[in-house]
This record gives C-alpha cells, sequence and structure tokens, in this order.
C-alpha cells in the first residue's frame, strides 16, 4: 500500500503567544514556522508526491504550500483541528486551571470540549480521512505510491495512535512538534509507523522502490533495502 507522510504544520503566532488557536480564522505561521515548514521541505526533496491533503485551515495550507511548491493542495476537512469550542482563543496556562484538563491528560476519550467536539469524534473522523486517502492513492497511483497530509498536531497524534494500536487514552504519550514529519505505511496486515515526529534528515528513500521492502517479520526484520 502507499506511504503516507504526515507534517504538521509549522510554529503559528497562536503558539508563540500560548493560546489554543482551534478553528479561529486567521491564525498564520509567524516567521519561525515558515522557516521550520522551508527546512522540512528539504527533506522532500527528491520525492514525487501522488497527492497533497491538507487541513483547510490557513497555518496548515501555508505549511502544505511550502512543503510542496506548485502542487494542487486538496482540502479535506477530516484533518481540521479539532473543534476546541469554548475553549478556542484562551491562553494555555488559563486552560490548565480548569477541571477538564486533567481530563484530557488522562482520559481524553471521554473528553467533549463545552461548545465543541469530543475527542474521540475528532479521531474518528481523522483516522476515516486517511485511510480513505490513502485507499485512493492506491487505486489512482499503485502501492508504491508517497502522499502528503498536513494537520494539526491532536489530530496527527490520534492518527498515530491508531496505527500504533493504542487506545485514545494513551495519545498524549506522542510528542508532534511543529513542521515535524511522521511516516505511516498501511499495509493489509495492520498500518506500520516507519518514522514518528522527525525534524531532520532527508526521506528521499522513501521513493525508492519498495517491493518487499517493509513486511511485518519475526525477529525484527532486516530494515529498508538499499536502492
Amino acid at each position: 500500500m502507499p506511504t503516507v507522510i504526515l507534517a504538521r504544520h509549522g510554529r503559528t503566532t497562536a503558539n508563540s503567544a500560548g493560546v489554543l488557536a482551534g478553528r479561529a480564522a486567521g491564525v498564520h505561521l509567524d516567521d519561525t514556522g515558515r522557516n521550520q515548514a522551508a527546512a522540512a521541505a528539504q527533506r522532500l526533496a527528491g520525492i514525487t508526491l501522488a497527492a497533497v491533503v491538507s487541513s483547510p485551515m490557513l497555518r496548515c495550507r501555508q505549511t502544505a504550500a511550502l512543503l510542496a511548491p506548485g502542487a494542487e493542495v486538496v482540502n479535506e476537512r477530516g484533518l481540521i483541528e479539532c473543534d476546541y469550542g469554548d475553549w478556542s482563543g484562551r491562553a494555555l496556562r488559563t486552560l490548565a486551571k480548569e477541571t477538564l484538563w486533567s481530563s484530557i491528560q488522562r482520559h481524553p476519550s471521554g473528553v467533549t470540549f463545552p461548545g465543541g467536539e469530543s475527542m474521540g469524534a475528532m479521531s474518528a473522523r481523522a483516522v476515516a480521512a486517511i485511510r480513505r486517502w490513502d485507499a485512493q492513492v492506491a487505486r489512482d497511483h499503485g502501492p508504491e505510491a508517497v502522499w502528503l497530509a498536513v494537520s494539526h498536531g491532536d489530530v496527527i497524534k490520534a492518527i498515530i495512535a491508531d496505527a500504533l494500536g493504542m487506545h485514545l487514552d494513551g495519545f498524549q504519550r506522542i510528542v508532534v512538534d511543529p513542521a515535524s514529519l511522521s511516516v505511516i505505511a498501511y499495509t493489509p496486515q495492520h498500518p506500520l509507523v516507519l518514522s514518528l515526529n522527525t525534524t531532520a534528515g532527508s526521506l528521499a528513500h522513501l521513493q525508492a522502490k519498495r517491493r518487499g521492502r517493509r513486511r511485518p517479520e519475526i525477529g525484527g526484520g532486516a530494515g529498508p533495502a538499499t536502492p
């Protein structure tokens, strides 16, 4: 099956201000975020991307444009930021004092944001979107294709948790930094997490021929084939 590169957007004006942006309009990359995305783009050099999909939020579309200059970027609402409802736009240091904060850290699968979305619903629609796009890329471009999905920290963490076979309550153990790249290959047996939260190093090896490259093996396998 194809390989998907999950990219978190670069640092934003809300990140640097310590504010939970949510789905607020107008939140954009700051100078650091643009530099982060430009550096991540260099890591994709040599890769032909079969598709580029993005959360429709401005910060993700800005990141996608820097990661894949000239590519058609398709909006995918399944990858949009969690709807934090009444929490959106508030300072994180203030939110950390709320009773709900502890539940978000320990039992996120049971959390519904006041006036917003449940974390379980966020996870379900994001995983469904990634799997649907992966199947479409496989049909249109074949099992060797590589494609890019740009989204948000909690959304990507939920997708990775699902790929790892983790309960959503464990997803806070996963770190997804701004402009980081994580890689998943969905196989007929189960997803394979090939890399997680990487911020350095070329990913051009993903474009290499993958025949027999990655299969679940007893003993850990021999690693990726050399070109």
